[in-house]
C-alpha cells in the first residue's frame, strides 16, 4: 500500500513539474506549501490551455490566455487588452497591454509559436490621454480579469482579441472569436452575451 501511495505521490509530483510532492511524501513538511503553490499554477495551465484548444486563423501555438500570462510575468500589471497583430514586421504576434499600479501602459509583444515574450515598450500616448489610469478606475471592484474573460468565452470559439470597454454602459471585457463572434463579459458577474452591436 505504501509503495502505491508513493508511486501516486511521484507520478502528480512529475505532473507538477518538480519534485515538492515527493519531498512532502516522504515526511518532509517544509515544502507542503511549495506543493499546494503548484497546485494552482498547474490549473491555471490546465485552463489556459483548455481555453486554447483550438487552433486559430493562423494556427497559433500560443493562446490568448497563455500570451497573457507571458506578458504579466514580464511585466507585472493589469492587462486590460491582448490581440494578434495583422500587419507588419511582427504580424502574427500577440500584441498584450499591460497597466502598471502607476497607470504607465505598456506593449508587451508575445510569440505566438513560443509563448515567450520578444519585446516590450512603453506605449506613449501622443494626445496626452491618461488611459492607464482610466482602465484601472473602470477597473477598481470587479471580479473577471481577461483572461477569466477569454475562458468564459472559449467554447464559442478560439479567441482572438480582448479588450477592456466601458463604453457598452458597463465594465465589461469585448471579446472576438475566429469565427466572427463578438461578446461581452461582464467584468463584475462574468455574465456572457452576444455583441449585437456590430
Amino acid at each position: 500500500m505504501k509503495r502505491k501511495l508513493v508511486t501516486a505521490v511521484v507520478a502528480v509530483s512529475a505532473l507538477l513539474g518538480g519534485g515538492a510532492a515527493l519531498a512532502f511524501a516522504d515526511g518532509d513538511t517544509s515544502t507542503a506549501g511549495a506543493a499546494e503553490a503548484q497546485a494552482p499554477a498547474a490549473e491555471a495551465r490546465t485552463a489556459a490551455r483548455a481555453a486554447d484548444t483550438n487552433t486559430s486563423a493562423t494556427d497559433s501555438k500560443t493562446g490568448v490566455t497563455e500570451a497573457i500570462a507571458a506578458a504579466l510575468a514580464h511585466a507585472p500589471g493589469t492587462a486590460v487588452s491582448a490581440d494578434r497583430e495583422d500587419d507588419g514586421q511582427g504580424a502574427g504576434t500577440w500584441q498584450v497591454d499591460v497597466v502598471k499600479a502607476d497607470g504607465a501602459e505598456y506593449v508587451v509583444t508575445v510569440s505566438p509559436d513560443t509563448g515567450k515574450v520578444l519585446g516590450a515598450h512603453r506605449d506613449t500616448d501622443d494626445d496626452g490621454d491618461d488611459d492607464g489610469r482610466a482602465d484601472l478606475a473602470a477597473l477598481k471592484g470587479t471580479t473577471v480579469d481577461a483572461r477569466e474573460a477569454v475562458r468564459a468565452v472559449a467554447a464559442k470559439g478560439t479567441v482572438t482579441d480582448v479588450d477592456l470597454d466601458g463604453d457598452a454602459g458597463a465594465v465589461v471585457w469585448s471579446v472576438d472569436t475566429a469565427r466572427g463572434g463578438e461578446w461581452l463579459v461582464d467584468a463584475r458577474t462574468g455574465k456572457v452575451t452576444q455583441d449585437l452591436d456590430d
